[in-house]
């Protein structure tokens, strides 16, 4: 039997917005009525709401040059205004979820239209776990570097637009990430590829069967990349701008793949190289989690190369202390606060910066004991709970968990300085500070809210992480 699954997103979107069809199209007044707030840097804006929403398809119209913006039109013209640019600051996380709400309503609706079956199966899989994604940390990295750097109101509909994108390539990396590492839950929730396989539990025993969910979960992030890159792809922007956002842009999905691939080549070679953990860290993590977020905030602002540059060695310097951060919650951390059954990265046998330290520090004191539980357990998909134990003890007695957690220090001290050597505004100087800073904290322990199911600790199951603290590790 199939098993039911949720209503189809795009029926709510048509109850939380109204029936769903092509994106609105937004037409700025001609230049001789423009608002006297055009043109102002964002941190300076009050409400400055001006809107004619007329039905009209996403591409631009063919007198616009690839890249360019046509004359009279937004910079993002394929979604309406989103009004008052300090309210967008108030609540960074919730104006890109609403781009987000209408870009997904309209591309589940082009799905359903080539065929109801893919729509159902994966358009609105991916749609539901892009909208249930945490705190957008990456959109808030590239909204605070736009006003940090004096982005103007014309770049504050791209930069959300990007913003939503970098939501997208995060369900493309998360989903693909739970397949190869074998994971079943992600955010304290099935994962995509655990989640089909239980529809089709008992639809047949085809010869391709017995990794149908991990087709479906190959698909679903193929098709996330592919809505990111057309939602770059169709943002309007100056010549300028647009080269360096799409450079960018370009330049990170490569980054990723490398990463990725030096993460599951550690894996399958059994790598423990303490320097190679932190290539794979930065080039999966760092670059793509907060510098290039960082990178393209500083690109739509026009951010000259130096402000730029400080910002990015600001980012890389977090992003791999937010990196080692997640090694530590995933062996130390609860597994309703991490989204996922803690001690996983050692189960599947990945080599993390933590257990690299660990085992080189065992072998520089000769300690034969810490060695032998470190390999024992490496890799060993059915380690119990008690053997669990005996890794973090030795993570503890070896000085790995001290030294990792002394990286982290330095690396977002450091970031701090490449910040504060930057010229910046003072309010995103301030908000990025604060982003830099929560990205490599320890995560507080979720508290058990009074009605609600529990862990035997009493911390809720269904808790979710925030997508951008997901399993990301190198």
């Amino acid at each position: 039997m199939v098993h039911p699954v949720p209503r189809p997103i795009r029926k709510v979107f048509s109850q939380r917005f109204g029936p769903i069809g092509h994106e609105r199209r937004r037409v700025l007044p001609d230049k001789a009525h423009a608002s006297p707030a055009a043109g102002r840097p964002l941190g300076l804006l009050g409400a400055s709401r001006q809107s004619s929403d007329t039905a009209g398809p996403t591409r631009p119209p063919d007198s616009a040059p690839h890249g360019g913006r046509a004359e009279g039109t937004t910079a993002s013209s394929s979604l309406p205004h989103h009004g008052d640019l300090r309210s967008v600051s108030d609540d960074v996380a919730g104006a890109v979820g609403r781009v987000l709400e209408r870009l997904l309503g309209d591309l589940t609706e082009r799905a359903a239209a080539l065929d109801p079956v893919f729509a159902h199966d994966l358009a609105e899989r991916v749609a539901r776990f892009t909208l249930d994604g945490g705190k957008r940390t990456r959109s808030q990295f590239l909204w605070w570097a736009l006003v940090a750097c004096g982005g103007r109101e014309e770049a504050a509909d791209p930069a959300l637009r990007i913003g939503a994108a970098l939501e997208l390539i995060q369900t493309c990396a998360l989903v693909h990430d739970d397949v190869m590492d074998g994971s079943a839950v992600r955010r304290g929730l099935p994962a995509l590829h655990a989640d089909v396989e239980a529809q089709y539990s008992g639809a047949g025993t085809g010869p391709s069967r017995g990794r149908f969910g991990e087709a479906a979960a190959i698909l679903a992030g193929d098709l996330a990349l592919a809505w990111a890159d057309d939602v770059v792809a169709d943002t309007r922007l100056s010549a300028d701008t647009a080269f360096r956002v799409r450079s960018l842009w370009s330049a990170m999905r490569m980054e990723m793949v490398a990463g990725q691939y030096l993460d599951v080549q550690g894996q399958a070679t059994s790598s423990l190289s303490p320097a190679r953990a932190i290539r794979a860290a930065c080039l999966k993590t760092a670059l793509y989690s907060v510098e290039r977020p960082l990178a393209l905030g500083a690109a739509l602002a026009g951010a000259d190369a130096t402000t730029a540059e400080a910002l990015c060695s600001a980012g890389r310097c977090v992003g791999i202390a937010f990196q080692l951060r997640d090694d530590l919650q995933g062996v130390f951390g609860a597994a309703p606060d991490i989204g996922k059954p803690t001690g996983d990265d050692i189960r599947s046998g990945k080599p993390t910066y933590l257990f690299a330290v660990a085992r080189a520090k065992a072998e520089t004191a000769g300690d034969r004991g810490a060695i032998l539980v470190l390999d024992d357990s490496f890799g060993r998909a059915g380690l119990s709970e008690s053997d669990l134990a005996r890794v973090r003890d030795v993570l503890v007695s070896t000085g790995a968990r001290e030294t990792v957690e002394t990286k982290i220090d330095r690396l977002v001290a450091q970031g701090m300085r490449h910040l504060d050597g930057a010229a910046l505004e003072p309010d995103g100087r301030h908000h990025l500070r604060r982003l830099l800073r929560a990205a490599a904290a320890p995560r507080p322990a979720r508290v058990r809210r009074p009605g609600t199911a529990g862990a035997p600790d009493g911390t809720p199951e269904d808790l979710l992480i925030c997508a951008g603290v997901g399993k990301a590790t190198r």
